[in-house]
């Protein structure tokens, strides 16, 4: 099976398992799992913040920054197609009273600064307070522009909104930036330390298991951990889990370039395949537009050859530690045979 569906299908490498299995754990609802302790610490450093707190998964830490961040009657800027406003089940609206505002994007994220500042309502009981500003990176595999990173939370400090950065790419934003050879723990630094809050998805390119982080100030997080609760986020024994993610900061952070150059591997096959055009491939994330209406129909060729790939929002490919060389030969191949064949219109 070649699953180019998401970075989210990796399994823990036997190194993690082993990891995994001699991780020291205590009750962490009551503080006392050292291997957590240990995690969170050294992710708060990572990302330039005080404290970390780890989460079963990246849509409750963005809901617990949220719910953070907002109060009932307060409303965040996020972008329209944004995961934490689209993907997440309404979870800030459903439990916390706080009202989204998304507003467009263009194809690497930006949202326009004249959108920001038109979107931010006047000091009136008429209206939700508008509190916080929530960006995403990578957007779509793009890493989201560093000038415009700087403008837009530059724009923020002056509204006095809060900021939260969804990362759950984060460190492949980071390794774009840094180029193969080069400082990604600086570059992640350089990404997420301006934020208030940042949430970084570990069980994505990074390969463990299961597993978000939350990072900002002590206050911040100890609230966060008050939230954690109320949402079913408390764990027990997580050292367990907390290892495969600590493992993977060791060991899984330097391969995401493979990842990137896989995913450039795999665009510069498919551009030469005639009836696809590469809408775009940057880090590790490839999306593709059939012509004449065959996405569907190479989906479902695909999948009879053991080739996955989705087509929720265009047809997306996914390089991640389970992908080598010889499966993007594979895919390519694949596609090109179905692709040279007439069209299968089923009556």
């Amino acid at each position: 099976m070649i699953d180019l569906r998401s970075d989210t299908v990796t399994r823990p490498t036997p190194a993690m398992r082993a990891a995994m299995a001699a991780a020291e754990v205590g009750d962490d609802v009551f503080g006392d799992d050292p291997t957590v302790n240990a995690l969170q610490a050294r992710m708060a450093a990572l990302t330039g913040h005080e404290a970390a707190l780890l989460m079963p998964s990246g849509t409750q830490s963005n809901l617990c920054a949220l719910l953070t961040h907002c109060g009932r009657g307060d409303e965040y800027l996020v972008g329209q197609m944004a995961h934490c406003y689209r993907y997440e089940g309404g979870g800030a609206a459903v439990l916390g009273g706080i009202q989204p505002q998304p507003l467009p994007q263009d194809a690497q994220g930006v949202i326009a600064l004249a959108d920001l500042a038109a979107a931010v309502k006047p000091d009136d009981e008429h209206f939700a307070r508008t509190r916080l500003l929530c960006l995403e990176n990578t957007w779509n595999g793009h890493p989201l522009p560093a000038a415009y990173r700087a403008d837009a939370l530059g724009w923020a400090k002056g509204q006095g909104l809060a900021t939260h950065l969804d990362g759950a790419r984060v460190f492949n934003a980071a390794a774009h930036a840094a180029g193969p050879g080069g400082d990604i723990t600086a570059a992640l630094r350089a990404i997420t330390a301006p934020f208030d809050s940042v949430s970084v998805c570990c069980s994505k390119g990074l390969g463990a298991p299961v597993g978000s982080l939350l990072c900002g100030s002590q206050a911040f997080i100890a609230q966060a951990r008050r939230w954690r609760k109320v949402v079913g986020g408390g764990m027990r024994q997580v050292g367990l889990l907390a290892a495969a993610i600590d493992h993977a900061l060791s060991h899984h952070v330097e391969r995401l370039h493979d990842d990137h150059a896989r995913a450039a591997r795999l665009a510069e096959g498919l551009r030469t395949v005639p009836g696809v055009r590469v809408r775009s491939a940057a880090t590790n994330i490839v999306f593709i537009d059939v012509a004449d209406g065959r996405g569907r129909e190479l989906l479902s060729f695909l999948a009879e050859r053991g080739i996955l790939a989705t087509g929720l929002i265009g047809m997306r490919m996914v390089t991640h530690l389970g992908i080598d060389d010889a499966a993007i030969d594979t895919t390519v191949a694949a596609v090109r045979e179905c692709l040279s064949r007439p069209p299968h219109n089923p009556t």
